[in-house]
């Protein structure tokens, strides 16, 4: 037997570990942790393994599919492309270019040719209807950034191997590995602060897996993290800690915000939280206290009514503490490509707007070109004109991740017309009229495109194809070009070449003006993602410039190194990493200011006798990896924690059935688990489970389909500023059912 080793990196998870993938006779044989990767030292966790299950699904689609007489019957590419051209050209020649929505789901986040193409169909489709799992995850935490910095994706993240004391907050990147923090194996860099005398307290309504780890753990009530936040800034302007550091004449709106933040003291927001007022205090001085210090927050912050204000004070705490932009503080990541902050001029910009357009029934404002994923439901069902006719989905699974899947489903059912790019029937997918089906991840070539600008530390790495593609087998970066010259009236016999050299050469002449024919012909040997990504390479801030550097990057020199290239630790970016009109950090954003009169009326409401949260899982980030095997054996895991003072409150015993309701509107039936990880007053369930529904093609996921979480969720409930959804705090009433 003759096996060959292929360097790899994992694509499951925002922690972008580094395998080796072992391959004999074009089939995967064994992965493994790659210890001389530069970013992930051998470390990986169980996803990494079940990418030998996702390559070797029989689930998996091979082939589009094409919906006749309500069967799904085998097509070739070209009869799906003829398809999608025979019935969505006349559809928005009918009724306009906003009658057609896209989705875009977590994945692509995850594969250059969706992330780099995408933006080409939307262009071509013309729609304000664009939807993304953001505004099911982070979209909180892009505004705020941008309101801060200048830009959607100027995260500052914890610079979590040089720092003493590391405060998570609503996270939990023991299973995650970071999220908007790419970081693989979060526990050891944990166990190895505290080795050096560092401290990690955890705020968490469950004693997660990062919570176990921590030295200290302080249960919150759902939806309190910002009356937490709120009286730990005051507590600094109150007792005269606030310490600016390095980053002092970069400041704007510190009167402001001291100014904001006077109807918040500890002992007013106290009950609200959860968490006694000299516990609040207490972490604001310990926080200032530290020479290095962080404090990071994530879902747990962005999934409630107030997740954009939450986001914002994580910031401002880091800022006013002087951790913001320093070694052991927190620092903006330079990633080698496609980061907007690195480009044009340094230092000031045009910052981030929002509402240029709102959406048509509820009015929710456009936030980074997106409306809330809640709204689609209500613009597909709701007649007139700039009703939702047709759907494009792209590795995206609302009907599971979104709230009350049913409506959305039933919405779906009504469309004209449907397509989706997926590797799966799904429970989204399953509705639609065409799909077009993705290649294996191990089956294409691989770059971060977004998780270099958000990792703990400076790299490049590139991975080139594991094992060849099918035969005939069109990559998704053509299929979206396809589609936008569909979209453009060029037809489905489209050349994607000519049409990718002309909007490339358009952009180029925008962006590049007198240069864009060299650099055009310095690239003509590549084309797609690898042309984008030797050209964003060779210009970025670590490359060769077109020969201006030598010792640069370049893609050649990234292909050449299969651990990786290490650029170094983060290190102090302002001002030049800032884009905002000032110049400035903006301390007191005024949309931010005035949402704080919301949070003020909040605080006298009395918390609720029960809510519901979500809870991470390292085996299931997201829906469809419920289908390899891998990763769904084991003990059953979609289960309702829930306290014992609870439990015999509520007359529920551990294995045994509750059903879970929210206003008598909706309901779910779930196995009960009965464990103080949870505290009292919360019931915690996993995301994305509920794989019981008609038409999907699961089969491990569905032996054992669970319920979804999302079933008995508000759709109605989102932050105002940001569109994210709710998706925990939620008040709901529960009842044991007979045996």
């Amino acid at each position: 037997m003759t096996v060959s080793i292929a360097p790899r990196v994992c694509p499951l998870c925002e922690a972008c570990c580094g395998l080796d993938v072992h391959v004999d006779a074009q089939r995967v044989t064994a992965i493994r942790g790659r210890e001389t990767d530069v970013f992930s030292h051998g470390y990986m966790c169980p996803k990494g393994v079940a990418l030998k299950d996702l390559q070797d699904d029989p689930d998996r689609l091979r082939s589009p599919l094409v919906k006749r007489n309500g069967q799904f019957e085998p097509a070739t590419w070209d009869e799906a492309f003829d398809e999608i051209e025979r019935r969505l050209v006349p559809l928005r020649e009918r009724h306009g270019p906003h009658s057609v929505a896209v989705t875009v789901g977590n994945p692509s986040s995850h594969k250059m040719g969706l992330l780099l193409y995408f933006g080409r169909v939307l262009k071509a489709l013309g729609t304000r209807n664009a939807y993304s799992a953001s505004t099911l995850d982070q979209m909180p935490k892009q505004l705020s950034s941008g309101l801060m910095f200048g830009h959607w994706l100027s995260i500052a993240v914890p610079d979590i191997e040089r720092t003493d004391f590391l405060l998570v907050l609503g996270a939990n990147p023991a299973a995650s590995n970071g999220s908007l923090w790419t970081l693989p194996d979060f526990r050891g860099k944990a166990k190895a602060l505290q080795a050096r005398g560092g401290r990690l307290v955890v705020i968490d309504p469950r004693r997660s897996e990062t919570a176990a780890l921590a030295d200290s753990h302080l249960t919150i009530r759902p939806g309190g993290d910002v009356f937490l936040l709120l009286g730990m800034v005051f507590t600094l302007f109150d007792e005269r800690r606030v310490r600016l550091g390095a980053v002092a004449q970069h400041l704007a709106g510190l009167d402001d915000l001291r100014a904001a933040v006077q109807p918040f003291p500890p002992e007013a927001v106290a009950d609200r939280c959860g968490i006694e007022a000299a516990t609040i205090r207490g972490l604001a001085r310990d926080l200032a206290a530290a020479p290095r210090a962080a404090v990071y927050g994530r879902m747990g912050t962005c999934v409630q009514p107030f997740g954009t204000l939450c986001s914002w004070l994580i910031d401002v705490l880091n800022t006013i503490t002087g951790h913001l932009d320093q070694p052991g503080g927190v620092m903006f990541p330079k990633a080698p490509a496609f980061q907007a902050n690195t480009e044009g001029s340094p230092g000031r910009g045009r910052g981030v707007i929002t509402g240029r357009h709102v959406s048509r029934v509820s009015g929710a404002p456009e936030v980074f070109g997106e409306l809330p994923m809640v709204c689609l439901a209500e613009e597909i069902e709701t007649p007139g004109d700039g009703q939702v006719r047709a759907l494009i989905t792209i590795a995206s699974n609302p009907v599971l991740s979104s709230p009350n899947g049913p409506r959305l489903a039933k919405a779906l059912d009504s469309l004209e017309f449907m397509v989706s790019l997926d590797i799966y029937v799904n429970e989204t997918s399953r509705h639609a009229d065409v799909i077009l089906p993705g290649l294996a991840p191990l089956e294409e070539p691989h770059y971060d495109a977004a998780f270099h600008q958000l990792a703990y530390r400076n790299a490049a790495r590139y991975s080139t194809p594991v094992l060849p593609a099918p035969e005939g087998h069109v990559p998704e970066w053509q299929v979206l070009l396809k589609l936008a010259a569909i979209a453009r009236g060029l037809g489905a016999r489209a050349d994607v070449f000519a049409l990718d050299d002309e909007l490339l050469a358009a952009d180029l002449a925008k962006g590049a003006g007198a240069q864009a024919p060299a650099l055009l012909a310095a690239v003509s040997g590549l084309t797609g993602p690898e042309r984008l990504l030797e050209l964003s390479l060779r210009t970025g801030p670590y490359g060769d410039g077109f020969g201006q550097r030598p010792d640069g990057l370049t893609l050649a020199r990234l292909k050449a190194a299969p651990d990786g290239i290490d650029l170094g630790p983060l290190q102090p970016r302002i001002p030049e990493v800032l884009r905002t009109p000032s110049g400035k950090v903006e301390l007191a954003p005024p949309m931010l200011l005035a949402d704080l009169p919301r949070a003020l009326a909040d605080l006298a409401r009395a918390a609720p006798d029960l809510v519901i949260v979500g809870r991470r899982q390292v085996r299931s980030n997201n829906s469809w990896m419920h289908n390899l095997p891998t990763l769904a054996k084991g003990p059953f895991r979609c289960t309702a924690l829930v306290h014992p003072a609870d439990a015999a409150r509520l007359g529920l015993v551990d294995g045994g059935m509750a059903r879970i309701a929210r206003n008598g509107t909706s309901s779910i039936d779930a196995q009960v688990e009965v464990s103080d990880e949870v505290m009292p007053g919360v019931i915690s369930l996993p995301h994305g489970w509920g794989h019981a529904l008609p038409g999907a093609r699961l089969s491990v996921a569905a032996a054992r389909p669970g319920v979804n979480l999302n079933d008995v969720l508000d759709e109605s409930l989102r932050d105002p500023l940001s569109g994210n959804a709710v998706l925990g705090g939620v008040e709901v009433q529960v009842a044991a059912l007979p045996s």
